[in-house]
């Protein structure tokens, strides 16, 4: 993930060690989270929460930027960087499921660690950033007829922010918005649907799939603001593109930047052909989002 996508470096840049580490949200040893909880506020505090990429097959907690955190908290925001099942586990939903029974485990702490449970960002690179799109974009989750108080908390979060991320998990879509009917797939959809023969495409089952893992798809006019970010303009793609380039794309942002705005929603894309003055980086949109007349409310050293 390119750095121009953020508002800072982290070179040099003290640690935060997080208030609570590797605390538990299921029974695998991937569900787990970090924490980071503000000291400079009395106030419930806004979360963020970061949802690491790579792909479904990779990726951990500890790629949260170090310079990210430190600014949420300086604006008396909670941060929490998290895991989840990659593929080699399962294949969809376990991913997006995971996430968001994490985002329910914070929520049902949010009286013991003070956060304000109505003020919930998320955000994160690559497949990170899809997940993030996803649990912005779907239905809530919550089961309020559950004996588990943990499923009767919201999905629903307010704000959310990508890097170099997908909009759309599906391959005839990515063939269609590219206009490349034999666009191959990335290798990282093959494990995510469990597909092994390249004709299953055409199966129902993994229309399905693909349809639901799909961010857009679940698109309403109620839904919350979006900012993506690319780290290239909108290049030219062919049946001969890596895979890493394409599903990284610019094209991917504005196609859900014109869904969102015939809808009445705000979307931002930021890339080299496409600047975007209004917030200027992840953070800052996270941070406007997220404040509400706190200013005051922050104690300064």
């Amino acid at each position: 993930m390119s750095n121009t996508l953020f508002s800072q470096r982290d070179n040099q840049l003290e640690k935060q060690v997080p208030t609570f580490a590797n605390l538990s949200y299921g029974t695998h040893e991937q569900q787990a989270f970090d924490i980071w909880l503000p000291s400079n506020t009395d106030e419930p505090a806004p979360l963020v929460i970061h949802i690491h990429g790579g792909g479904f097959r990779n990726g951990d907690k500890k790629n949260i930027r170090q310079s990210s955190i430190k600014q949420f908290l300086e604006a008396g925001f909670a941060v929490a960087a998290i895991n989840y099942r990659l593929s080699d586990n399962g294949t969809y939903p376990i991913m997006m499921e995971d996430a968001a029974r994490c985002l329910q485990t914070i929520r049902s702490r949010a009286k013991e660690w003070n956060l304000n449970p109505d003020k919930v960002a998320c955000y994160g690179g690559s497949a990170g950033g899809g997940i993030s799109l996803w649990l912005g974009f779907h239905e809530d989750l919550a089961d309020p007829g559950s004996d588990d108080p943990i499923s009767r908390q919201s999905t629903r979060i307010t704000a959310v922010a990508t890097a170099i991320a997908q909009s759309t998990y599906d391959l005839h879509t990515f063939r269609e918005w590219f206009g490349i009917p034999d666009l191959k797939a990335h290798e990282s959809l093959y494990p995510f649907y469990g597909v092994k023969e390249d004709s299953e495409w055409n199966s129902k089952r993994v229309r399905r799939l693909m349809k639901e893992a799909s961010p857009i798809t679940h698109l309403t006019k109620d839904d919350v603001p979006v900012y993506m970010a690319y780290s290239k303009g909108d290049f030219p793609v062919d049946k001969d593109t890596p895979g890493i380039q394409w599903v990284h794309h610019v094209k991917l942002g504005l196609k859900l930047q014109e869904a969102m705005r015939n809808l009445g929603l705000e979307c931002e894309v930021k890339s080299a052909d496409h600047p975007e003055t209004k917030y200027g980086s992840i953070e800052a949109f996270i941070i406007t989002k997220l404040e509400n007349n706190r200013t005051t409310l922050i104690k300064t050293k």
